[in-house]
């Protein structure tokens, strides 16, 4: 099990696949954090059921409505964590929402494109803008002037399929809207690693692998990972981030991403 020590985390799209097993994860971790934000769309829906249970074993678990396509339910979802912390601030925020499409060069649409690059793009830089003043709070509340998951970080959930450099998985799954908005996730990153050091903000970007979950499968073949797995070993990599990691893309077991 991870070595991964926070004080608090929020996580997006936490209601299934990747970010309802970061919760679990975070959750039974040896020192779990005192607060574990899990942030979606409809938290009394029925697709929230299982973060609902889990929230009614664990008072640490603490579900947030969050759209991250809204900037008024992002106004909203910053303002209910804030609360919660009272004067301390979010030592993690891991960026997980998003969605793909199985479309290809002729199916694109103008609608498709932009539902994609807005949710996987766009809701990201505008959830970072509004948590990051408590992303400072807890920079500025900890000590020592390296970065690290435990001071303040943002991690922003890629895909190798976002890679300039590698074709991974063209064959299978074209996808252009998703690859290019996650090219885009990726620059992000790298812009938020420049922007924020000074504020001892930590930024990277993370492929969680090819991994079992509803998106993954989309193409109707069975992904090699399962969600236990890569969120073990995204988990063991945050652990040991510092300084040197920060705008650098890397996978579920630490490996180099090319851009």
């Amino acid at each position: 099990m991870s070595g991964l020590s926070v004080r608090s985390v929020l996580v997006s799209g936490a209601n299934r696949g990747i970010g309802l097993g970061l919760v679990r994860q975070l959750l039974g971790l040896p020192n779990p954090p005192q607060w574990v934000f899990a942030g979606c769309r409809d938290p009394k829906g029925q697709r929230a059921q299982e973060l609902q249970e889990l929230a009614s074993k664990h008072p640490s678990l603490v579900v947030v409505a969050l759209e991250v396509t809204d900037p008024a339910s992002i106004k909203a979802a910053a303002a209910r964590v804030g609360e919660k912390l009272g004067g301390s601030g979010l030592n993690l925020l891991i960026n997980n929402a998003g969605m793909a499409k199985l479309t290809s060069f002729e199916t694109e649409t103008l609608e498709s494109m932009t539902e994609i690059y807005t949710t996987n793009t766009i809701g990201t830089l505008l959830l970072c803008q509004a948590f990051l003043p408590l992303l400072k709070k807890a920079a500025q509340g900890s000590p020592g002037s390296g970065l690290s998951c435990s001071k303040a970080a943002i991690i922003n959930m890629s895909s190798a399929g976002g890679s300039i450099t590698s074709p991974l998985g063209w064959d299978l799954m074209p996808v252009v809207s998703y690859r290019c908005s996650k090219a885009a996730l990726n620059m992000l990153t790298k812009c938020q690693s420049l922007g924020y050091r000074e504020h001892g903000v930590l930024c990277l970007a993370l492929h969680p692998g090819w991994v079992q979950t509803d998106m993954g499968s989309a193409a109707g073949l069975t992904p090699p990972l399962t969600v236990d797995e890569s969120v073990r070993g995204m988990l063991k990599v945050l652990s040991s981030l510092s300084e040197k990691d920060t705008g650098t893309f890397l996978d579920w077991e630490g490996k180099v991403v090319p851009w």
